[in-house]
């Protein structure tokens, strides 16, 4: 592959694992304890507030007691070596990426370190607790929520994503469990306009198949592998 190629990487909940973090479902189908419908959607904000902005207060608290792993410093070296183009989109709301060094980012589904405003759209960093009707700094309105997509919303930056899996020379795919869509259609576009996709995972996911290749096991051990493998075809080519 060229060096100045743009390469797309999409990360998931398995990258994260690795650093203490619970993925999205745990047994049983539930959140951390807790059913996705009563603190994942726009009907749970509205019925119960208080539960909600507790559960993402905890989880933002968690983050405290956690640190990036080999997997995120690795695709911080990528990113910060690679000469062509290169955007890393995650699934995750932590703070991994950026605490590993990772620039090229795009956080699809919201950050937990993040508050936005229901009345004006206000963005803001928000590290501490957010109480129900936190009122925002920028239009004075009671109207702060996490800063998360919850089921039913738009992720945040389709057509930016969609414009590069379009141009992409290389997507590829890391701790993802390939169900939850639109994330898991990525490697269709961008198979479909020529790219070469590879998926890095425990376990196959439910995509397995329409990646070009796969590889298993831990994303602390995959992932720096890969990314030596691409900084040594970008210094030889």
């Amino acid at each position: 592959m060229d060096r100045h190629s743009t390469i797309v990487i999409l990360t998931g909940a398995g990258i994260s694992a690795e650093s203490g973090l619970a993925t999205f479902r745990g047994p049983g189908g539930l959140w951390e304890g807790h059913r996705v419908e009563d603190v994942c959607t726009p009907q749970a904000l509205a019925r119960a507030p208080a539960l909600v902005h507790r559960f993402y207060d905890d989880r933002r608290a968690a983050l405290a007691g956690v640190a990036p792993n080999a997997a995120h410093q690795a695709l911080a070296r990528l990113d910060a070596a690679w000469p062509g183009d290169l955007l890393i989109v995650t699934q995750n709301v932590d703070d991994l990426h950026e605490r590993a060094g990772a620039q090229r980012l795009l956080h699809m589904h919201g950050e937990l370190n993040s508050a936005l405003c229901a009345a004006c759209g206000t963005r803001r960093g928000w590290p501490g607790p957010l109480p129900p009707a936190s009122v925002c700094p920028a239009c004075a309105a009671a109207a702060l929520r996490p800063d998360i997509v919850f089921f039913g919303e738009m992720p945040y930056q389709m057509e930016r994503i969609e414009g590069l899996l379009r141009q992409a020379a290389l997507f590829v795919s890391i701790g993802t469990s390939g169900a939850v869509y639109p994330a898991a259609g990525f490697v269709q576009t961008a198979r479909h306009c020529g790219a070469q996709t590879l998926e890095l995972n425990l376990e196959p996911s439910a995509g397995s198949g329409l990646f070009h290749q796969t590889r298993l096991g831990a994303a602390s051990a995959l992932v720096p592998a890969w990314v030596e493998e691409m900084l040594g075809q970008a210094v030889g080519s």
